[in-house]
Formats: structure tokens, C-alpha cells, sequence
């Protein structure tokens, strides 16, 4: 099932709905990364609100998004990590360490137009 990708001015979020089986994380990366260019948008928001689980290949393809963004040119935030989720992260060892993560998609679209405002590079 793949994932909507929306863009909002310099952003692009994608809203996962539901457990996605592995080919679809890959194809979430491969489509990020390359709208990243078509756009030349400088922020990424996956919201993962509608989860109740993220499996280690999950956690890691999350952490590849972030990684081949920030290679691109764009920031990334991961949104709306469920309590129950973060608990089973932890006990399970997974992490998204290097990349950031709010409450919610209000906060992090906030969180992207300050870094976005920091940048000198962004009228480029």
C-alpha cells in the first residue's frame, strides 16, 4: 500500500496510515528521496500517529529517510510516535537516534520553519 506523499510549500509529509509490509518502507524511502529533488524541498514530516507498532525494520528504514534527506538537503521529522510505541521501542533496544521527533505534525511543521528560518542557504 503506498503512502501518500503531500507537499506543503517547502515540506513534504507523508501520513502512514496503517503497518506497511517492507517493500512499501522502501518504496516510502526511494519516493522521498526523489521527490526531495523534483521540489528541492528542504523539510521532511512522516507521521506515524496511526501506528501501534514499529519493528526494528521499520525503526531503521525511518532512520535511512532521515539519513538520505539530510544527504539531499532536507531536514526530517518523525511525528506523532505513539506511548506505547516509544515504551516497546525502548524495551526492544530500537532507536531513531540523529533523527528528530515531536508530538505531533503542528509541532513539527513548527519544528521545520525555525531550522528552515536558520539556514542561510535556503534562497538558494
Amino acid at each position: 500500500m503506498p503512502v501518500p506523499i503531500l507537499k506543503q510549500g517547502d515540506a513534504l509529509i507523508a501520513s502512514i496510515q496503517a503497518a506497511l509490509m517492507d517493500r512499501d518502507l522502501v518504496q516510502l524511502r526511494d519516493d522521498i528521496a526523489d521527490q526531495i529533488g523534483r521540489f528541492r524541498s528542504r523539510g521532511v514530516i512522516i507521521d506515524v500517529t496511526a501506528l501501534d507498532v514499529l519493528d526494528s525494520f521499520a525503526t531503521r528504514t525511518l532512520r535511512s529517510i532521515a539519513y538520505t534527506a539530510k544527504l539531499r538537503g532536507a531536514n526530517t521529522v518523525v511525528v506523532g510516535i505513539q506511548p506505547d510505541v516509544a515504551f516497546a521501542m525502548v524495551q526492544l533496544g530500537l532507536s531513531l537516534e540523529g533523527v528528530t521527533t515531536t508530538l505531533d505534525l503542528e509541532e513539527g511543521l513548527a519544528h521545520l520553519r525555525s531550522l528552515m528560518h536558520q539556514d542561510p542557504h535556503r534562497d538558494r
